[in-house]
C-alpha cells in the first residue's frame, strides 16, 4: 500500500512540474516604450516597435503586439507620439567635475573678442571680495572675430585685464585646457613678476612655456605644464563645491541625453568623491574612469589591487589616462614638422615617451586600458610605436587590450592604417572638427590637413571603430553638434558648402554608432550598453526629429526631449 501511495505521490509532483515548467509565470515590465521610430543600433533588427524594460533592464525588443503581452495594470506606458529613440548616448571622452565646475565658474565659451574676456571679468570682480581667485575657462583666441593690438606669439598680453581686476588674482583657462591666462596680481603671488631680472630659467617647466614679451616680462600666457606655476597657488576646492559641481554634471548629462561617460583622467580626490556620491545614492550616471597618469603612487596602488568592474555598473575604474602633447589651439600639439604659423616651433612632449612605454607594458601586465593624449602627428606615432612595442614583448596580454589614443586629430598618412593592425581605438571628438577646421589650416598647412586631420572615414575603413564625443568643458557637452559635424564636416554656421574634406565624413549611421554601441567597445561595456538589445541595460535618448533621415540643414533645430536612464525617466524637455 505504502509502495502505491508513493508511486501515485511521484507520478503527481512530475505532473505538477511538467506543468509548471510548460506555464512559466508570467514576465511584465515597468515600462513600455513604443509609438515612434526606434533605432537598436543592432545588427539582427536595426529598428523595433516597441521596446519593454523590467526595472533597468531590457526584456523585449520587437513587434508592439508581442511587446504588449508584457503589459500590466503597473506598467509605466510611454508613447513617443512620432519621435524617435536609440540606445542612450555615451561621452566617450570628456571631463565631468570640469564639466560641473564650468557651470559653477566663470564660463567664457562664448566670449567672441579679448573685450569679451575682459567685460566678464569686471563684471564678476563687482560681486568677488578683493583677494578672492576669479576662476573661468572656454576663451579662445583662434575663434575671436578680430585680435588685439599686441599680441606675443599669437596671444594676447594682460595688461588690461590686470586693469579691472586690480585687486583679485584671475586665472583663464583656455577652452582646450592647455593653456591659460594670468593677471597681474596672479602672477605677484605666483612669485613670477621678477621672472625678467632672475631668470626664465628658474620658473621653467619642461613640457611647457611661459611666453614672454620683448623685455623678457611675462605676458600672463601659460602654455602646457608651465601652468602649473599658476595653479599651486590656486586655493584647493571644497567638498561642498565638489558635490555642487557633480550634481550640475549629472544635470547636464541628462538633458543632452548622456547616459554614460568617459572620464578622461582624474585624480586620487574625484575618485572619493566618486565613491562617496555612489554610496550616498547619487550616482545617477554610469561613470567609466581613467586614472590620472600624472599620479605614479597612484596607478601603482591601482595595479596592486586590480581593476574595479562595478557589478552596478555605475562607477568602473580599469584604464590610465596619460597626457603626450598639448593642443593645436595653443601650439602645443607635438609636430613633426614645424608649425607653419610658426616655424620655429614642434610644439610640445608633455610626457616622457619612457614613461609611455613602461605605462603600456604595465597596463598589459595589470590587466588596466592605457589611454594617450595625443592630438598632434608626432605624439600618435611615437604613442603607437610604444603601444607596438608593448604587444610584441606581450603578446598572450595583448589578445583584447583596446588601448586608445584619445582625440588622434592629426596623423601622418603612414600611421592611419597602424590603429587597425594594432587594433588602438580612436576616441575623436568630431566637434572639434567643426570648430577647429577653419584656424587649423594656418597651424598645419593645406597638405597636412588634408592628408592626416581628422581622418573618420579612413579610419573607419581600415576596419577600427571610432569613440565620439566632445571632450567637454573643451567643448559644449551637445551630442547634436558633435553628431552634425560628423555627418557633416561643416562648422555650425553650415560652413563650408559641401564640407571640408568631405571624403572623411561619417554616415549618420556611423556615427550613431561612434556615440552607443562602439563608445561602448571602447570601455569593454558593448555587451551591457551601447544597443537596444534583450538583457542590456534600459538607457535610451528621445529626440524631437529623426536624427538618421532630417535634412542635413535642420538636424541643429533636433532636441533632446527625454532621457531614460536605469530604466527611469530622469529628464523630460520643459518640465
Amino acid at each position: 500500500m505504502k509502495l502505491r501511495y508513493s508511486l501515485i505521490f511521484s507520478v503527481t509532483m512530475l505532473l505538477f512540474l511538467i506543468i509548471s515548467c510548460s506555464h512559466p509565470k508570467k514576465e511584465f515590465a515597468t515600462m513600455l516604450i513604443y509609438g515612434g521610430t526606434i533605432y537598436t543600433v543592432d545588427s539582427t533588427q536595426n529598428t523595433v516597435e516597441a521596446v519593454a524594460t523590467k526595472n533597468n533592464n531590457i526584456i523585449f525588443a520587437g513587434r508592439l503586439s508581442e511587446a504588449e503581452q508584457f503589459k500590466n495594470d503597473d506598467t509605466k506606458l510611454i508613447n513617443l507620439e512620432g519621435k524617435t529613440m536609440t540606445p542612450g548616448l555615451i561621452e566617450g571622452h570628456g571631463h565631468f567635475m570640469g564639466l560641473g565646475y564650468n557651470e559653477l565658474n566663470l564660463d567664457l565659451m562664448g566670449t567672441k573678442s579679448y573685450q569679451d574676456i575682459i567685460d566678464a571679468v569686471a563684471e564678476r570682480v563687482k560681486t568677488t571680495k578683493p583677494g578672492e581667485w576669479i576662476i573661468g575657462r572656454g576663451w579662445h583666441q583662434s575663434k575671436w572675430d578680430s585680435m588685439p593690438a599686441g599680441t606675443v606669439k599669437g596671444f594676447q598680453t594682460h595688461h588690461r585685464l590686470s586693469d579691472v581686476s586690480p585687486d583679485n588674482p584671475v586665472y583663464l583657462t583656455h577652452a582646450s585646457g592647455h593653456a591659460g591666462f594670468a593677471n597681474a596680481k596672479a602672477m605677484e603671488i605666483a612669485g613670477l613678476q621678477a621672472l625678467a631680472t632672475e631668470g626664465i630659467k628658474k620658473f621653467d617647466t619642461k613640457g611647457g612655456e611661459v611666453v614672454l614679451d620683448e623685455f623678457g616680462r611675462p605676458t600672463g600666457i601659460f602654455n602646457e605644464r608651465s601652468q602649473t606655476l599658476i595653479y599651486n597657488f590656486i586655493p584647493d576646492k571644497t567638498i561642498e563645491t565638489d558635490v555642487q559641481a557633480f550634481n550640475l554634471a549629472v544635470k547636464a548629462c541628462h538633458k543632452n541625453g548622456i547616459t554614460s561617460f568617459h572620464d578622461a583622467g582624474i585624480p586620487r580626490k574625484t575618485i572619493a568623491l566618486y565613491e562617496r556620491m555612489k554610496l550616498a545614492g547619487n550616482m545617477n550616471i554610469r561613470l567609466y574612469v581613467m586614472l590620472t597618469g600624472w599620479d605614479k603612487e597612484l596607478l601603482n596602488e591601482w595595479y596592486a589591487k586590480g581593476p574595479f568592474v562595478d557589478p552596478e555598473h555605475l562607477l568602473t575604474i580599469r584604464s590610465v589616462k596619460l597626457n603626450c602633447d598639448g593642443a593645436l589651439g595653443s601650439r602645443g600639439a607635438w609636430l613633426l614638422e614645424p608649425y607653419t604659423d610658426r616655424p620655429d616651433h614642434f610644439g610640445h612632449e608633455t610626457l616622457p615617451m619612457d614613461f609611455v612605454k613602461q605605462t603600456a607594458s604595465d597596463g598589459l601586465e595589470n590587466g588596466f586600458q592605457v589611454c594617450a593624449h595625443a592630438i598632434g602627428d608626432r605624439a600618435n606615432k611615437e604613442i603607437l610605436d610604444r603601444y607596438q612595442l608593448a604587444f610584441s614583448k606581450k603578446p598572450e596580454k595583448a589578445t583584447d587590450h583596446r588601448y586608445r589614443i584619445e582625440h588622434a586629430q592629426h596623423l601622418h598618412p603612414d600611421d592611419i592604417p597602424r590603429f587597425s593592425e594594432l587594433g588602438v581605438i580612436p576616441a575623436m571628438q568630431a566637434i572639434h572638427m567643426s570648430s577647429d577646421r577653419p584656424w587649423a589650416i594656418d597651424r598645419l598647412g593645406e597638405k597636412r590637413i588634408k592628408e592626416g586631420a581628422y581622418m573618420w572615414q579612413a579610419l573607419l575603413q581600415s576596419g577600427i571603430p571610432i569613440v565620439n564625443g566632445t571632450d567637454v568643458p573643451v567643448e559644449p557637452l551637445n551630442p547634436i553638434a558633435s553628431f552634425y559635424a560628423s555627418v557633416s564636416r561643416k562648422t555650425l554656421k553650415g560652413l563650408p558648402e559641401g564640407g571640408y574634406e568631405p571624403e572623411q565624413k561619417m554616415t549618420r549611421e556611423q556615427a550613431l554608432k561612434s556615440y552607443t554601441l562602439d563608445a561602448a567597445y571602447g570601455a569593454f561595456e558593448e555587451h551591457i550598453k551601447g544597443s537596444i538589445s534583450t538583457g542590456k541595460l534600459a538607457d535610451f535618448t528621445i529626440y524631437s526629429q529623426d536624427i538618421l533621415t532630417v535634412k542635413e540643414e535642420n538636424l541643429l533645430n533636433t532636441q533632446i526631449v527625454m532621457t531614460i536612464f536605469d530604466g527611469k525617466v530622469v529628464y523630460t524637455l520643459n518640465e
